[in-house]
């Protein structure tokens, strides 16, 4: 209505199996049936994004896969085993760290009383991200066990710190890192426990070199790249026509018949709101009044 472009950027990966990611999915729906793109940050969320929000053809096309980065001067390697844990799980190591909150915090203090493993287990709790380079450093593998993920940024921050990586293969994980930087494991403690076995004799043998770790990211994820490539997004977008508003009423009783007209009279009022404010503070006057300020 304001003549505004807008690029939605989608983080996050839900799923369609009960009532809070259904009711959430339909909002969805109804949110991105007038954008002009979406940015996701990995190909697995843009597929989860074009399904939940069962995006129109003319965007599916425009739904753009552009992952985050990392500042590499601020996650340089340092030198202690630790693990952090996303969704914490028991393993038997010398030195063991878990960086995080959670529910899942009492059921891990429990264990680690009822296994006497005080001396063996320090429990970080939340660290502030100005420490997480710091507690990063003094660790060798990084272990995230998540049920789902968009892309994982602790990955790219563990990696560029020399970290080994073991994590759960779901979601975007798999496309974060090459495969000889990280090992996949199944969203069970068996399978866990193999990756980080397997994890530890390779750092154990040196064959993991954290400097090299560190390089390899610095060139794969560049902020400056990140930048470009989205400009050129909001720049197409500004190349194409605006949306009218004949075509947004159209749009939006496509997302079904009881919900499509209450999004129709959501749209109307604001459209009439809009109208208001436009008669009663011109834009133009608004922003000379902005300017003079």
């Amino acid at each position: 209505m304001m003549g505004l472009r807008t690029v939605f950027t989608d983080h996050s990966l839900f799923g369609f199996d009960d009532a809070a990611t259904i009711l959430t999915n339909k909002l969805l729906v109804g949110a991105l049936k007038n954008v002009d793109a979406v940015i996701c940050v990995s190909n697995t969320g843009r597929e989860n994004t074009s399904l939940r929000a069962d995006l129109r053809p003319s965007i599916r096309h425009s739904a753009y896969v552009i992952p985050s980065a990392v500042i590499p001067a601020q996650f340089e390697p340092g030198r202690a085993w630790i693990f952090w844990l996303r969704q914490p799980q028991e393993f038997a190591v010398d030195m063991l760290a878990f960086g995080g909150d959670g529910p899942k915090m009492i059921e891990l203090l429990q264990m680690r009383e009822k296994h006497c493993l005080q001396d063996r287990i320090t429990l970080l709790g939340s660290v502030r991200h100005g420490d997480v380079r710091n507690t990063l450093a003094q660790g060798d593998i990084y272990l995230n066990t998540s049920l789902t993920e968009a892309f994982g940024i602790g990955l790219l921050e563990a990696a560029c710190t020399g970290l080994y990586v073991v994590s759960t293969k779901v979601g975007g994980v798999p496309e974060v890192l090459p495969s000889d930087m990280i090992s996949f494991a199944n969203p069970d403690e068996d399978d866990l426990f193999r990756a980080l076995s397997k994890a530890v004799t390779l750092v154990s043998s040196g064959l993991h070199n954290p400097t090299r770790a560190h390089e390899r990211i610095k060139d794969m994820y560049d902020w400056a790249n990140i930048s470009e490539r989205t400009e050129a997004v909001y720049l197409g977008v500004l190349r194409t026509p605006a949306i009218e508003l004949w075509e947004r009423i159209q749009r939006t009783l496509e997302i079904g018949p009881l919900a499509g007209i209450i999004y129709l009279i959501i749209l109307v009022v604001d459209y009439l709101f809009f109208i208001l404010l436009e008669y009663a503070i011109p834009i133009h006057t608004a922003g000379n009044d902005a300017l003079n300020d």
